[in-house]
């Protein structure tokens, strides 16, 4: 199948599907004049993709989970699932930063709530209302 019919099949814009095959995702037969083939099996292989990406993985950690579809070598699966639970993990991490930066941003509100001397004013901020992070 041409791309078009790829993208439509899948719901991913040609555009997309260019991207996964750059990356190594997706794989295409090329005409005599270049245009891109598909095979049938590409269908549900972009649908893992975009789910992949919808996790929240990139394309270089989909890339390494891809293996695990095409073997049924057990060392591959348990890298595959290393893999996700390092991701799932780094992602939890990421969460317990944003939950902080969203309560130190909380807390600034707040002082600036109670020391706001009108409404749509903006008073100055107590000394000491919020904490500093480096990033």
């Amino acid at each position: 199948m041409r791309i078009g019919e790829l993208a439509r099949l899948t719901g991913a814009s040609a555009r997309s599907l260019r991207y996964y095959e750059q990356q190594g995702l997706i794989r295409s037969a090329r005409s005599g004049g270049g245009q891109r083939y598909y095979a049938a099996t590409e269908v549900a292989r972009v649908h893992l993709i975009r789910r992949l990406f919808d996790a929240g993985l990139g394309s270089k950690v989909i890339a390494q989970l891809l293996p695990c579809v095409d073997s049924d070598d057990a060392d591959i699966h348990e890298e595959a699932f290393g893999t996700m639970v390092r991701e799932r993990d780094r992602l939890t991490a990421d969460i317990s930063r944003l939950v902080e930066t969203r309560d130190s941003l909380n807390a600034l509100i707040e002082a600036n709530t109670r020391h706001r001397p009108g409404a749509g004013r903006c008073g100055p901020l107590p000394a000491g209302g919020g904490r500093h992070r480096d990033a």
